[in-house]
C-alpha cells in the first residue's frame, strides 16, 4: 500500500522554509516521521514547533489513511475464513495485507498531535509553522498550545493521556523528564530528546536519567543515537517506558504463529463488523 510520503515534490518545497540550518533537524525530522509509521501513536506531543511539525503532521495523516485502507483489506482476505468456518492459516497471514494483528484495527486510528511553544525564539521557524500547515492541509492536525515548557503540562487537553509519543527539542529536558514523564504511556510510550550528548549540560542530565533508570529498574529503556559528523545539535536519546509493559508472543517456539483463540476472534470480529457497514 503506497503513501505519497514526505519525500514529495509539495512537501519538500513547502518545509524548506522552515528549515534552520543551525538547528540540525534536517535528519531528525524524516526519523520522527518513520517512527511515527513504525509505532502508530495515538497521541503526539512536540514540545518545540519548527521544522520537525509538518513531518509528524504528514506522518499521522498518513499512518490513519494506511490503517483504515489495511483493515479493510484485512477484513476482506478473512470473509473467506469466516464464510468456510475455516481456521486462520500461513496464507492468512502472508496474504495483502500480510502479517497485521487484527487486534490493532478493532478501534478506528485516530490520532492527536498537540505542539507546545510560545513562539518566543527569535531564531526559530515555529512562527512560520502554521502556515506551512495550512499550505499543506495539515493545520487541523495540529493542536498548538501557546506556552513555554513549564506552564504547559496544566494546559494540555484532559483526553490527552497517556501520551504515546513524545518529541522534546527544547533545552530543559530534564524538566520534561521529571514533570511530564508520569504523562508518558507505561506500555511502551516512547520519548524522543534532541542534542543531549558532547556538552557538558546535555551529559549531566543523561547521567541523571541513566542513574534513574538504574535506581528504578524496569521503568524504562534508553537509547543515544549519536550524529558523529556534527559540532552540535548532534544527537537525539529515546527513552522507551516499560513500567506497565504488557506480554507480547504471537508464536511459539519456531515462529509457529498463534492463529486460534484471540487472534482468530479479533480478525472474524472485525471482518464482521467491517462486512455489516459496507468497509470492507
Amino acid at each position: 500500500m503506497a503513501r505519497d510520503g514526505i519525500s514529495d515534490d509539495r512537501f519538500r518545497t513547502a518545509v524548506e522554509r522552515l528549515r534552520v540550518p543551525g538547528m540540525g533537524t534536517e535528519v531528525v525530522a524524516p526519523l520522527l516521521s518513520h517512527l511515527i509509521h513504525l509505532a502508530r501513536p495515538r497521541r503526539v506531543l512536540e514540545v518545540g514547533m519548527g521544522y520537525t511539525t509538518p513531518f509528524l503532521a504528514k506522518a499521522l495523516a498518513e499512518v490513519e489513511s494506511l490503517a483504515e485502507a489495511e483493515a479493510a483489506a484485512l477484513a476482506r482476505k478473512t470473509l473467506p475464513y469466516l464464510a468456510d468456518d475455516r481456521e486462520l492459516d500461513e496464507a492468512w497471514i502472508e496474504g495483502e495485507p500480510a502479517l497485521l494483528l487484527p487486534a490493532a484495527y478493532r478501534d478506528p486510528y485516530r490520532p492527536r498531535l498537540v505542539a507546545i511553544d510560545d513562539l518566543s525564539d527569535t531564531g526559530s521557524s515555529a512562527p512560520r509553522v502554521s502556515q506551512v500547515l495550512a499550505e499543506l492541509g495539515l493545520a487541523e492536525r495540529v493542536t498548538v498550545v501557546n506556552s513555554d515548557m513549564r506552564g504547559a503540562v496544566g494546559r494540555l487537553p484532559e483526553e490527552f493521556r497517556p501520551i504515546d509519543f513524545a518529541w522534546v527539542d527544547a533545552w530543559d529536558c530534564l524538566y520534561f523528564f521529571e514533570n511530564f514523564w508520569e504523562l508518558i504511556a507505561p506500555d511502551g510510550g516512547i520519548v524522543v530528546m534532541h542534542y543531549l550528548m558532547t556538552y557538558p549540560e546535555g551529559e549531566a542530565i543523561l547521567q541523571y536519567i541513566a542513574e534513574t533508570q538504574r535506581l528504578r529498574p524496569g521503568e524504562f529503556e534508553l537509547l543515544n543515537l549519536l550524529e558523529s559528523r556534527k559540532l552540535r545539535q548532534n544527537s537525539v536519546t529515546v527513552l522507551r517506558r516499560t513500567s506497565g509493559s504488557k506480554p507480547r508472543q504471537y508464536s511459539d517456539a519456531g515462529q509457529q504463529p498463534r492463529l486460534g483463540g484471540q487472534v482468530r476472534a479479533d480478525a472474524l470480529a472485525l471482518a464482521r463488523s467491517l462486512a455489516e457497514s459496507g468497509a470492507a
